[in-house]
């Protein structure tokens, strides 16, 4: 079984925010792979679970109900109930080290910045897969505001039609 994480902030003052981009691509998965998003909320794992299939692996979808700063709760629970191995999750989330739309691909790293993979860290170590989509940070805004911020029409676009589809790619690639 495989596990894939989004990190985000479940609150709607949050919704398609900077923070949040991966909770987007949730939409443009939903469209690649045919399948209506039902996930249940299960409140022992802190989050929002979908089971399905990707290029045939059984697949938890995971949206952790918590603050962005502590997902590695979530994942170690889910993780130690279905019995997931390290080397089976896939976290997905924002960088603003990373140009605006370049998508990285890393099988270990530090946290950098990411308090959201400081808690992964601390809960399960940190060998685990990551995709992350840069967001880049603009100087002349506090870094919580950008971060917080909510996507321009442009780079909407530009996300929908270029920076998805690479983060599918690659989540196909590492399953």
């Amino acid at each position: 079984m495989k596990l894939i994480i989004w990190l985000w902030n479940p609150w709607e003052k949050y919704k398609n925010t900077r923070h949040n981009v991966w909770f987007l691509f949730l939409d443009f998965l939903q469209e690649k792979l045919n399948i209506s998003w039902e996930f249940e909320e299960i409140s022992k794992f802190k989050a929002k679970i979908l089971e399905t299939n990707i290029s045939w692996e059984k697949t938890l979808l995971v949206k952790p109900q918590t603050f962005m700063n502590l997902s590695g709760e979530a994942v170690l629970k889910i993780m130690s109930f279905y019995k997931i191995e390290k080397k089976d999750i896939i976290v997905i989330f924002d960088d603003i080290s990373l140009e605006p739309w370049k998508v990285r691909f890393r099988e270990s790293w530090s946290a950098g910045w990411q308090n959201g993979v400081k808690s992964i860290i601390a809960n399960i170590w940190e060998d685990f897969k990551r995709i992350k989509i840069g967001i880049g940070q603009d100087k002349r805004w506090d870094l919580a505001d950008w971060v917080l911020s909510k996507f321009s029409e442009e780079e909407w676009e530009k996300l929908q039609k270029e920076t998805f589809l690479e983060v599918y790619e690659l989540l196909l690639k590492n399953l």
